[in-house]
């Protein structure tokens, strides 16, 4: 199992603007697709503010590649894509594996 770890880094002042259309349009699609959920959080009062992490669950990087590859494939997501791009303002993508003494529950789908 791998874990792909997102940092999205929102313009200040549009977390809530993110939120909602991410609820609305982004994250059906990403069920739909990406499947498994690990988390997904957000940092507004301690730390860097305006962050979005959210993770997700694969077998492998191959697992991950064509669930990717469906997501990108799927016409509404880039309608998604157009009107959150300008909201964020970074992103930082970073794989997670297990370390060896952890058995990490199956995924399944």
């Amino acid at each position: 199992m791998i874990v792909d770890h997102r940092t999205y880094w929102v313009k200040p002042g549009k977390l809530s603007e993110y939120l909602k259309l991410y609820e609305a349009e982004g994250l059906p699609l990403q069920l739909k697709h990406l499947g498994h959920c690990v988390g997904w959080y957000t940092s507004n009062d301690i730390g860097p503010l305006n962050q979005v992490v959210h993770m997700w669950a694969y077998n492998d990087l191959a697992d991950r590649e064509v669930r990717r590859a469906k997501l990108a494939a799927e016409p509404a997501w880039a309608g998604f894509l157009a009107k959150a791009t300008g909201i964020l303002d970074r992103m930082e993508n970073k794989i997670l594996r297990p370390a060896p003494y952890f058995t990490p529950p199956e995924i399944k789908g």
